[in-house]
């Protein structure tokens, strides 16, 4: 039996923006590169040039030799950990490309591995030249015979292999559909649907150097977690499944001095709160002063500690060792009785993020969350590892703030500001 390899990746200057895939096969035995494609997919996200790259890899390896096994090697931790069955696909115009990934081989011929974007530059080089080029089709390259290079076009994906079908490909009404091979986006004006833009991969890898200079204004997002709640002190696990407690009367004075900072800092232009009683109770104290009102926001609820909420960490340590122990060292862990794991919040928390830019783009908001999701936008902007969570300090009602710029850089601006609670 055959082996490939395939190595895919996908780009949105913009996210979304302007995007294209790049896929590559290679001879597992020999590392020889056997097949090279790529596509300019108009404007969509960075998760979905990142499938079509799959899509095209695996398809391209299958028009080679379809009982060949394939070991699929891409920087998307998000598209990897869904195709390998780890992570749940919860929104549901990602399920036909998943599904559309997943029968391009028989079961069990397809092996995933997320790898490092420097190991992945190839696909990305390809990824980048056809958002250069914008090539208005898939471009198959193979080396060629007369002297080992590779040739210029010598082909294009087929319609079985270089697009979705229209059973797979299309999202759902709410938004437009994914771009057909030749790379113009369906949408009428080439916008995003909200659809499209609450899917993203739970990585920004930004782009090295220094930014353009005519980017203009980025999205700010400044993070404001709640005031204290009787919990607080206690250092008690509060998520989203627990008691729902409400500001105490510190958290209450807390919630006023920030709204009173805010008001001096005078940038706010929307105000966002997480679902949850203390986060809406600070929100509120903030839109009265600021005179805005208060949109909720689901994707920025805390986490869910399953059956830890309302205990300390002693007491969690004491009656489940195992289940935190696994939980410290990998990101994937659940709490025990089934609550949400740090990879699950990363990849919400990610999704929620490329929507609240896309809608916001030049605006600055106030995002009224909680610990781990604050935690994780600043985790991301960073590109840190998920252990840096447990390395950053985050006070009741502090304040950090990220921006996010047009071509999918992010920059750290603040990070638990308490300044504003200071006599």
């Amino acid at each position: 039996m055959r082996e490939f390899i395939v190595e895919a990746d996908g780009g949105s200057r913009g996210n979304p923006g302007p995007a294209g895939y790049g896929s590559v096969v290679l001879d597992a035995a020999t590392g020889e590169t056997l097949i090279e494609t790529y596509e300019y997919l108009g404007v969509v996200s960075n998760n979905v040039a990142e499938y079509r790259g799959l899509l095209a890899g695996l398809r391209a390896a299958h028009d080679l030799d379809p009982s060949a096994s394939v070991h699929v090697r891409m920087d998307s931790k998000l598209v990897v950990e869904q195709m390998s069955g780890r992570w749940k696909i919860k929104h549901p115009d990602m399920k036909p490309l998943a599904l559309a990934a997943g029968r391009v081989f028989p079961p069990g011929q397809v092996t995933y591995e997320w790898i490092p974007r420097e190991q992945n530059k190839h696909a990305d080089r390809l990824a980048n030249e056809a958002m250069d080029s914008r090539a208005s089709a898939s471009s198959v390259r193979k080396p060629s015979a007369a002297d080992g290079k590779l040739s210029s076009e010598e082909g294009k994906l087929s319609a079985a292999g270089g697009e979705l079908s229209s059973a797979e490909g299309k999202l759902s009404a709410a938004g437009g559909e994914l771009p057909s091979a030749g790379g113009k986006p369906s949408s009428a004006d080439g916008k995003e649907s909200a659809a499209e833009a609450d899917v993203r991969a739970a990585k920004v890898v930004a782009s090295p150097g220094w930014a353009p200079a005519d980017m203009g204004a980025p999205a700010t997002f400044v993070l404001l977690r709640h005031g204290e709640t009787p919990l607080t002190p206690q250092k008690r696990f509060s998520g989203s499944g627990g008691t729902d407690p409400s500001l105490s009367d510190i958290g209450r004075e807390q919630a006023r001095r920030a709204a009173e900072a805010l008001a001096q800092r005078g940038t706010i232009q929307h105000i966002l709160a997480s679902p949850l009683t203390r986060t809406r109770e600070t929100a509120a104290a903030v839109a009265e002063r600021l005179g805005i009102e208060v949109t909720v926001e689901d994707g920025l609820i805390e986490t869910d500690f399953g059956a830890w909420e309302g205990l300390t960490f002693g007491e969690v340590r004491e009656r489940y060792p195992d289940d935190l122990t696994t939980w410290l060292s990998d990101p994937e862990a659940e709490p025990t009785g089934g609550g949400e794991s740090f990879a699950a919040t990363a990849t919400r928390i990610a999704a929620t993020r490329d929507r609240l830019v896309a809608a916001y783009a030049g605006r600055t908001v106030l995002l009224v969350t909680h610990v781990t999701p604050i935690k994780t936008f600043v985790r991301l902007a960073l590109g840190a590892p998920p252990e840096s969570l447990f390395r950053m300090e985050l006070s009741a009602a502090s304040m950090s703030v990220v921006a996010y710029y047009a071509d999918g850089n992010a920059s750290v601006r603040l990070l638990n500001d308490t300044s504003h609670l200071r006599p």
